[in-house]
């Protein structure tokens, strides 16, 4: 039976996962998860804890192949976050997150230098504050910056770190707002015009190519890493069973929600760029045009302050307070730029109410449920424009990864946007990172075919739209339905 470890690194948790086809399905064995976050190093800035995730992950597949051989092992991670390295593979410094303050400001001076018109032509990647080519114009002039011989992405970082590769793979490549997403290579013409150094950019390579094998790491020795989908959110999409209609979006629901569909080549079109949609590319040469929306970043920071002010609520117990509040009293825009940072959100939250004069919520019951109907609203307001901009017609939403367990939010998310909602894999990122894999060794033949298992291993809930709450009305509350 072929087998295989997905390592799957996400913002706040990691973990790995075996995984087998055994009578044409993927049968999931998570068999181990560790929790991080980033640190406050004071002037040295909000780092992650990068050794300590290094190790979980060794710890992980050394597990993985204690259940039996693996016929290989993939690497996913979040977008963006980057490691400098000399010329002999070593890290220099410490990897900065993407919510740290050294970039305030920076895509307001970028985009006043080159326009956005330019950037977003080749690129047609999103605005966002956090991108890598506003870490790294942040980092010029830094020792790291001065010193490197080469910049990697996460995924990238650590497949150097296990097996020696130096080359980053695509689909992570292409969210760093660097890379001409129609040519699939480096805009070097815009690295120039930015004053960044061309010679630290790694060549590039495919997902589904074998990297090597791990050498010098001991249990795990000799075990084959193969190229995936990197960023987590192509892996998700790659794992999603997606109708054939071409009629479904898609929802990656976690600390961010990526709300778009699949299309076969960038759209970088003046209404593209006026609706700041971004053109990530995806596994086995798609292009996922869709929108990040803070997701439940909000209500984790909610929870993790109320944690330490000796409260602890669980995600079900908010469920079950939250049904209990009336729908729609409560409401905030996510993508506030005040609520990107770590730290009191249900303060920056009932400040944002007080500011906009909106009720303030002020029990945990009436945080939740304003999180969840605001994200519901930000899913049915980024929906219509990803209809728009795609020439697409929605009629489906497959919402997967943690999100999807959500009953609640599925319900919402169906009757604010008028959609079927399709829930799960809650492991689309899992089964994504498998696929490629399994293509790579020759189990299966391509995408079609993988999501075809993939949809025999997975048994999905459907929520169809109820009618009877008036969601243009919140949406005009919010002054946020342009």
């Amino acid at each position: 039976m072929p087998a295989f470890a997905a390592v799957d690194l996400g913002a706040t948790s990691g973990r790995v996962t075996r995984g087998e086809i055994v009578d044409g399905r993927f049968i999931l064995d998570e068999v181990h998860r560790f929790t991080h976050e980033p640190f406050d190093a004071g002037t040295g800035g909000l780092l992650w804890q990068w050794d300590e995730i290094v190790n979980q992950v060794k710890i992980g597949l050394k597990k993985a192949m204690d259940l039996g051989p693996l016929d290989s092992a993939g690497i996913d991670s979040w977008a963006v976050d980057y490691g400098f390295l000399t010329s002999d593979d070593q890290l220099i410094g410490s990897v900065h997150c993407y919510r740290d303050g050294r970039t305030d400001g920076v895509l307001e001076s970028v985009t006043a230098q080159v326009g956005r018109e330019r950037i977003y032509s080749t690129t047609g990647i999103q605005f966002l504050f956090f991108n890598t080519i506003y870490q790294l114009v942040s980092a010029i002039g830094t020792p790291e910056y001065i010193s490197a011989a080469k910049f990697l992405l996460l995924p990238d970082l650590l497949n150097n770190y296990l097996v020696g590769s130096a080359t980053s793979e695509i689909t992570n490549a292409s969210t760093t707002q660097l890379l001409d997403a129609t040519s699939r290579q480096w805009d070097f013409d815009l690295i120039e015009e930015l004053n960044l150094r061309t010679d630290i950019f790694p060549e590039l390579h495919e997902a589904g190519e074998l990297l090597g094998k791990i050498s010098g790491h001991g249990a795990i020795d000799g075990l084959p890493i193969v190229a995936v989908a990197s960023h987590d959110t192509a892996s998700a999409v790659a794992g999603i069973p997606l109708r054939l209609d071409g009629k479904s979006a898609y929802i990656s629901s976690g600390t961010w929600s990526l709300i778009g569909v699949e299309v076969d080549s960038p759209i970088t079109t003046e209404l593209a760029l006026a609706e700041n949609v971004t053109n990530e590319l995806g596994f086995g040469g798609t292009v996922r045009l869709l929108k990040n929306v803070t997701g439940f970043w909000l209500l984790e920071e909610c929870r993790r302050n109320w944690r330490l002010n000796g409260n602890e609520y669980s995600p079900e117990q908010l469920i079950e307070l939250a049904n209990q509040i009336e729908i729609g009293k409560f409401l905030i825009d996510p993508d506030d730029p005040r609520f990107a940072a770590p730290g009191e959100m249900p303060e920056r939250i009932a400040s944002y109410c007080k500011e906009k004069k909106l009720t303030v919520p002020e029990t945990p019951a009436e945080f939740a449920r304003c999180i969840y109907d605001s994200l519901a609203l930000a899913y049915a307001r980024t929906i219509r424009k990803i209809s728009l901009v795609s020439g697409k017609e929605i009629e489906t939403i497959h919402v997967v990864g943690g999100g999807s367990a959500n009953d609640l939010l599925n319900q919402l998310t169906a009757d604010a946007t008028g959609c079927e909602v399709l829930a799960g894999p809650v492991e689309a990122t899992v089964m994504g990172n498998l696929a490629a894999q399994a293509i790579a060794v020759g189990a299966v033949s391509d995408l079609v075919q993988a999501r075809e298992l993939i949809g025999r291993s997975v048994i999905l809930k459907r929520f169809d739209p109820v009618a009877g709450i008036d969601w243009e009305s919140m949406q005009n509350r919010l002054k946020l339905n342009n």
